[in-house]
């Protein structure tokens, strides 16, 4: 009877152990680590960031946010019999006008397209003391939110909601928004990204800079790095007065019809990670990597195709909506 007991005193201890010495791991890591965790979180990659010239045949309109700022947006009417209403999603550091290279197709084909800068970008009001991030934070849900009702609000406006085309960080910003609201029917992506999934692999290569061993480098799971990423990414938050959000659950509630497009060289948002993000979405959805695109550069590269991709995207998905 002892020796049962003994082993099951054993095997109780066992996991008590492990995870008392995740424990003082996670401490250590905690201590030594973090500051270079938030470090690689706030420095901000060379994005390709296309700017546009207005246009005088678009409306250029305002609109105001909940919290008392006034965002600056264009509005294209299509010539042609209205098949639907665009919402477009700046990459970070562009303008509104930028919309009419990824957008003038649409407009020809039937869709009206509506582009906007959140704010502290191009003519929208700056937030004092509010740094641009290339990250979703509240404050782009909020902008977004705003620019969805002041569609809902037009005369003009289409009752049966409308299409997201959102690029690289205004993807990420509109899916957040969309995930809980039935008013976007259906998003094309191009380039999208999330703070975790792109967080927790970079983690992995830092720690082997400035640690050798291997118990950290190769054995903890990727929940665990998560775990160290959470709490940077809150700290950074607290830092700076704003709350960084997470898209993947919102991809998982998004339960709408997804093209998500990605460039198979994109060096900083590899393959692999938006890879993770689209296996998160619900079905129909579809995921387009270009050959020969880094980031955001898939219209340079395969400009038919593209835009063929995505207006009959769009054509399947909201101009034949009932």
């Amino acid at each position: 009877m002892s020796w049962i007991l003994t082993g099951i005193a054993i095997l109780l201890a066992l996991p008590l152990t492990v995870f008392i010495l995740l424990i003082i791991l996670f401490v250590h890591l905690r201590r030594n680590y973090l500051q270079y965790i938030e470090r690689g979180f706030q420095e901000i990659p060379l994005f390709n960031i296309p700017r546009g010239q207005p246009d005088p045949h678009a409306e250029d309109v305002r609109f105001p946010t909940f919290d008392g700022l006034t965002l600056a947006g264009c509005y294209f009417k299509t010539q042609a019999p209205r098949k639907g209403v665009i919402l477009f999603g700046l990459e970070f550091g562009s303008n509104r006008w930028s919309c009419r290279e990824y957008c003038g197709h649409l407009i020809e084909a039937g869709y009206d397209v509506f582009a906007y800068e959140p704010r502290n970008h191009g003519d929208s009001d700056t937030e004092p003391n509010l740094e641009k991030m290339h990250w979703s934070m509240d404050r782009d849900v909020v902008d977004a939110r705003a620019a969805i009702d002041y569609l809902k609000s037009r005369p003009d406006a289409d009752p049966r909601g409308i299409g997201l085309f959102g690029i690289s960080k205004g993807a990420g910003a509109g899916i957040l928004t969309a995930a809980d609201e039935p008013f976007i029917r259906c998003a094309v992506t191009d380039g999208m990204f999330a703070a975790r999934t792109t967080l927790v692999p970079y983690m992995r290569h830092w720690i082997t800079i400035y640690n050798k061993h291997y118990l950290i480098q190769g054995l903890l799971p990727s929940w665990y790095y998560a775990w160290l990423a959470d709490l940077a990414i809150a700290k950074v938050g607290r830092e700076r007065g704003v709350q960084f959000l997470y898209l993947e659950p919102a991809l998982r509630r998004f339960r709408r019809p997804l093209l998500m497009i990605h460039g198979q060289h994109d060096r900083y948002i590899l393959p692999d990670m938006a890879k993770k993000l689209f296996d998160l979405a619900r079905p129909p959805k579809e995921f387009w990597l270009i050959p020969g695109a880094k980031h955001n550069m898939g219209l340079q590269v395969a400009p038919a195709e593209y835009r063929q991709r995505v207006r009959d995207f769009f054509d399947r998905y909201l101009a034949n909506i009932k």
